[in-house]
């Protein structure tokens, strides 16, 4: 795993108190989104299509940690948006490093350049730069020249300086496994903590809807590049769960957990993920968690969610296999993913009047009572 003891001990203990507690729902990691406004343009976000009096919309530096708190994940991640666009962001990662919480400040890292000076390396920040593949694969996914080269450039400089660097992957249709094995050993040898990937979500306002890969393309796919990976003598640093990877290569049957990454936006807490963004906000965090309707969401409970495999719904869910069975996590971790055989069965939401075979997402696992 590519994540520091430190991290790791400070998740684990949380983890457990939570269980200590009985708690039954509990986050694993605050998504906060303190502006929509980005200096780029991608064809699979959804996030820019809002007006511009949305777009011109800042969370102020108290209203960000006082979501911290309300919240209380010991992760938390700042997407956007493009972060580094907000002026007070500097103010805001250091209220939270302050906190003791690891900040995952993700950033297409056109700006990080000039910004980097604004930022003290520390265990609790990381910067989270987005990367969709090798040079040409990631112009054409966020539909500019140069910016592969930018981030690239990027990383390094912030390597140099003593942060911890992460790379964030979002894969869409077209991609090979070749190709993504050839990315991941390139942002190897760069040097970079661990790389997140996932593929795309399907977002109803999201430019184009062509580029997003679904169901068993999916699980080939990943299939394909962890072949690839164990014929790899340099190993890759993926920054997941061994059954989360596990769930993408089609061989565990989860159902999304999605207040394991409850969302904080400009419009207030966002029902009921990161990833819907039209189902209603709340002011406060105890209200999202006891007015949601959990039971609406989900691959099999609604369309929206059919094709989702992203891990800001499922990691949270494979980590509470975790640690409900550790010798299966084990196993995996020290066997990788199985990249044959029989995949598991999957199931359509049973509200779309599909067949409960389809190929679309899998048959649930829950995790709460």
């Amino acid at each position: 795993m590519s994540v520091p003891l430190r991290q790791q001990l400070a998740v684990g203990s949380y983890l457990i108190k939570q269980k200590l507690k009985g708690v039954k729902k509990y986050p694993l990691v605050l998504m906060l989104e303190p502006l929509y406004r980005c200096n780029l343009a991608c064809a699979g976000c959804g996030k820019i299509e809002h007006p511009d009096d949305i777009l011109d919309k800042r969370l102020s530096v108290q209203e960000c940690l006082d979501a911290v708190d309300e919240c209380g994940a010991p992760m938390v991640s700042i997407p956007g948006g493009e972060p580094l666009i907000h002026r007070e962001m500097p103010q805001i990662v250091e209220g939270i490093v302050a906190k003791k919480k690891f900040v995952y400040l993700c950033t297409n890292a056109l700006l990080l350049k000039k910004k980097i000076k604004d930022y003290t390396p520390s265990p609790y920040l990381t910067f989270s730069v987005h990367l969709d593949g090798v040079k040409e694969r990631h112009d054409n996914s966020v539909c500019q020249e140069g910016v592969f080269d930018i981030a690239v450039e990027a990383i390094k400089l912030a390597l140099g300086k003593g942060f911890r660097v992460n790379v964030n992957c979002t894969l869409f249709q077209g991609e090979n496994a070749a190709e993504v094995a050839e990315f991941l050993d390139y942002v190897t040898e760069l040097g970079v903590e661990g790389v997140t990937i996932a593929p795309g979500f399907s977002y109803e306002h999201a430019p184009k809807q062509d580029v997003f890969i679904k169901g068993k393309d999916v699980k080939e796919l990943f299939r394909g590049i962890f072949a690839i990976g164990k014929e790899r003598t340099k190993k890759w640093k993926l920054n997941h769960s061994s059954l989360y990877l596990d769930f993408l290569a089609g061989n565990q049957s989860y159902e999304c957990t999605p207040w394991g990454n409850p969302t904080r936006s400009v419009f207030g807490w966002q029902k009921p993920c990161y990833l819907l963004d039209d189902e209603g906000n709340v002011d406060t965090f105890q209200e999202l968690m006891e007015t949601t309707p959990w039971d609406k969401y989900g691959n099999v409970n609604n369309p929206k969610c059919t094709n989702c495999m992203a891990h800001c719904g499922y990691e949270a869910t494979a980590v509470e296999d975790m640690l409900a069975n550790p010798l299966k996590g084990m196993m995996v971790s020290l066997k990788g993913p199985r990249t044959t055989g029989e995949m598991v069965e999957v199931a359509a939401p049973e509200n779309d009047g599909a067949d409960k075979t389809s190929s679309l997402s899998d048959i649930p696992v829950k995790v709460e009572s």
